[in-house]
C-alpha cells in the first residue's frame, strides 16, 4: 500500500460484535470520511512507519472497541472519540492527540512517551501505570480517573485539570505543577519527585497541604 493510502483516515471496519480485525483489514479499512467502529476487536497491529506515512484517525468514533496489542506510534488522532473501549499492551509513543477523547475507557499501561496532547479528555477512565514521560501537553483535562503510579516525568505542561481523580503515586520527576489544580484529587501514598518544590504553586486543598507534607517529609511548625 502507498504513502497516500497509508495515511489516509481510518473509516470503517466489520462492525458486528465480536468482530476481529487485523493488520490486514485494518488497513483496507482506509477510507476518506467520518466513521463510527464499534463492538470490534483490533489486535497485533502495528500503524507505525519508518517513513513518513503514520496513520491519521480523523473524526472516528470508537465505542466498545478492544485494542490489544496495537502500535500507534507516531500516528495522528483528530476529532477523535473512544468510549467505553479497551487497551491492552497498546502504544502511542509520539503520537500526535488533537482534539481526542477518552470516555469510561481503561487503559492501564497505556505508552504516551514523547507524545503531544492538545485538548485531551479523560472522563471516568483507569490509566494506572500511563506513561506520560517526556510527553508534550497543550491542554489535558482528567475527571473522575485514575492515574495511579502514571509517569510524568520530564514533560513539558502549559494547561492541566485534574477533577476527582485518584492521582497515588504520581512521578513528577522533573515537572514542575506550577498552576495546576489539584485540589480535588486524592493523594493516599507517597507522591514521587526528585525534589518536593516541583510541586510548589500547584493548587491544593488544605487537607492535601498537611498531607503532601506529611508524606513528602516536610515538617510543618505547631502554632
Amino acid at each position: 500500500m502507498d504513502k497516500s493510502s497509508r495515511a489516509r483516515c481510518f473509516a470503517r471496519v466489520p462492525n458486528s460484535i465480536g468482530e476481529h480485525v487485523g493488520f490486514d483489514q485494518l488497513l483496507d479499512a482506509f477510507a476518506e470520511g467520518e466513521a463510527l467502529v464499534a463492538n470490534t476487536s483490533v489486535h497485533g497491529v502495528e500503524l507505525a512507519y519508518e517513513d513518513a506515512g503514520e496513520a491519521t484517525f480523523d473524526t472516528v468514533l470508537f465505542r466498545s472497541c478492544q485494542f490489544d496489542g496495537v502500535d500507534f506510534s507516531g500516528c495522528t488522532f483528530r476529532d477523535v472519540r473512544f468510549e467505553s473501549c479497551r487497551f491492552t499492551r497498546v502504544s502511542m509513543e509520539r503520537a500526535w492527540l488533537n482534539r481526542c477523547d477518552f470516555i469510561s475507557c481503561s487503559a492501564p499501561g497505556l505508552n504516551l512517551l514523547s507524545s503531544r496532547l492538545a485538548g485531551v479528555l479523560i472522563a471516568d477512565s483507569d490509566f494506572s501505570l500511563a506513561n506520560l514521560s517526556e510527553a508534550s501537553i497543550d491542554q489535558l483535562r482528567a475527571t473522575s480517573s485514575r492515574l495511579r503510579e502514571a509517569a510524568l516525568q520530564s514533560v513539558r505542561l502549559k494547561r492541566c485539570e485534574f477533577k476527582q481523580s485518584d492521582l497515588v503515586r504520581l512521578d513528577v520527576f522533573r515537572t514542575p505543577l506550577k498552576d495546576i489544580d489539584l485540589s480535588t484529587c486524592e493523594f493516599s501514598a507517597p507522591v514521587l519527585s526528585s525534589d518536593y518544590r516541583e510541586l510548589r504553586g500547584a493548587l491544593v486543598s488544605p487537607s492535601q497541604a498537611l498531607e503532601l507534607a506529611s508524606l513528602l517529609g516536610v515538617v510543618v511548625a505547631d502554632e
